[in-house]
């Protein structure tokens, strides 16, 4: 099994997007077109081949079992790509109530308590979703930003983080809307800078 890991040079600083042929880090077209609301963004591989099928057996499939390895490779990631030391806490991306009814879990809860036991850093749900919003497989980038708008609402306990910096964990980044709506709200309770971990990521490489 070979695993498309993303490469840890030529990234853009703020999305963590592969440019082929740069070094160092760079700010790329879309994070200044749009400034997504996060501050920093990192993924483990690329959403393609057996990373693909290894995540969607954890998310769909109940492959739970797999949340071990995926957690190697996220503290590995997030000792080389964050500074460990300026977060406060772990924050996993809530999920829809239809989708906990259908798996039975929430699949970026079990990565954001595994990360945390690795890094010794607490991990507190510090968002809930809200509202009814559309699928967003098949939508456009733009019409993935505007479907997310208001999708997300902070827990009360979040203002305990006034002023800190929290590491989001979602499983899969794709435009980086949805991630981009969630620091937004955090960063409406007080949060100071919201940094995001994700274990694939399923944009192509700039060119």
């Amino acid at each position: 099994m070979r695993l498309p890991f993303t490469p840890v040079d030529g990234l853009c600083r703020r999305c963590g997007r592969a440019a082929a042929g740069l070094d160092g880090e760079f700010l790329c077209e879309d994070c200044r077109c749009h400034r997504p609301q996060y501050d920093r963004a990192a993924s483990v591989f690329r959403l393609e081949n057996d990373a693909r099928d290894l995540v969607n057996a954890f998310k769909f499939r109940d492959r739970v079992h797999l949340r071990s390895d995926f957690a190697d490779f996220l503290e590995g990631l997030a000792r080389v790509r964050f500074r460990l030391s300026e977060v406060a806490c772990i924050v996993p991306m809530p999920s829809t109530t239809p989708h906990r009814w259908l798996r039975g879990y929430n699949q970026c809860a079990i990565l954001a308590s595994a990360l945390s036991k690795r890094v010794g850093i607490p991990c507190r749900a510090l968002l809930k979703r809200v509202g009814n919003p559309a699928r967003q497989g098949g939508l456009s980038e733009e019409d993935r930003r505007v479907n997310v708008v208001g999708t997300f609402a902070a827990l009360r306990k979040a203002s305990a983080f006034a002023g800190k910096t929290v590491l989001v964990v979602d499983d899969i980044m794709t435009t980086g809307s949805t991630l981009s709506e969630a620091a937004k709200t955090l960063k409406s309770a007080g949060v100071g800078k919201v940094w995001a971990i994700t274990v694939a990521r399923s944009l192509r490489e700039l060119l």
